[in-house]
């Protein structure tokens, strides 16, 4: 896959790191202007405001060695209201592993998450979402910038108290069947971002608990800004999941 890596230097870390700055302000400014009721239809910011939630979480790991696995079908495809994330996990032939362009140890974290091992070539993982009454959970993005895009998750459950939660904001590119001879449609994980949700949140005017994250979030060398969107749900104790919701772009053609 055409997803070069990129080595790191000094003078790139500055520029990285001025990059990253520029997108955080500028992402500041696109939240401002952006409350939470807002329409999500224009091109500069994309929300989860407004659409149906997913009802189950898929995902589908492949292994960095395994040269084809990429074309082959999944052992698992997502219903029509599931949302199936592609994770690449690093392979022992390190960076000279055919898909070593597109892997993450965020993939290495989700398997540990589900309890999982590291497949020699393909695995699969499927949950349904078990919403809890009151509990809102909305994602956003703005547009890319400097090589960052900036990202936020927020959730609302009714108060006095919260219990302990997880959050899972997953930046990925949003792949047509056919790509690099995939023969499904596929949500590739780009970056991930988990909250440090402590519970000691406070509550809002309306009287709910308010847990909330923005960041910007790095987009790795290769990956088409116009593709990216984000996905994020929220894990209770036990790791099940209690609430989905991903960004769609109604405003562009090419991005939902």
């Amino acid at each position: 896959m055409p997803i070069p890596s990129v080595c790191g230097s000094w003078p790139r870390y500055q520029a990285a790191v001025t990059g990253l700055r520029r997108a955080g302000l500028a992402f500041a400014c696109c939240i401002a202007t952006l409350p939470a009721g807002a329409s999500p239809g224009s091109p500069s910011s994309c929300s989860s405001e407004g659409h149906r939630p997913p009802n189950g979480l898929v995902d589908r790991f492949i292994n960095a060695d395994c040269a084809d696995c990429w074309t082959r079908q999944p052992a698992l495809r997502a219903g029509p209201r599931a949302v199936a994330l592609d994770w690449i996990v690093p392979g022992t032939q390190q960076e000279d592993a055919p898909l070593s362009a597109a892997a993450s140890r965020d993939a290495l974290l989700r398997l540990q998450t589900l309890n999982l091992s590291a497949p020699s070539t393909l695995s699969s993982a499927a949950q349904a979402s078990l919403p809890v009454a009151g509990w809102i959970l909305r994602v956003a993005h703005g547009q890319a910038l400097g090589g960052y895009i900036g990202a936020s998750i927020e959730l609302r459950m009714p108060g006095p108290t919260a219990p302990p939660v997880k959050a899972w904001l997953a930046l990925v590119e949003t792949l047509p069947a056919g790509t690099e001879g995939s023969p499904v449609r596929r949500n590739l994980v780009r970056n991930v971002l988990i909250p440090a949700w402590d519970g000691q949140e406070t509550l809002s005017n309306q009287n709910r608990l308010r847990f909330y994250e923005s960041r910007p979030m790095s987009i790795p060398a290769g990956a088409r800004p116009e593709r990216l969107r984000v996905v994020g749900w929220v894990e209770d104790a036990k790791g099940r999941i209690r609430a989905i919701a991903q960004t769609q772009c109604t405003s562009d053609g090419e991005r939902w």
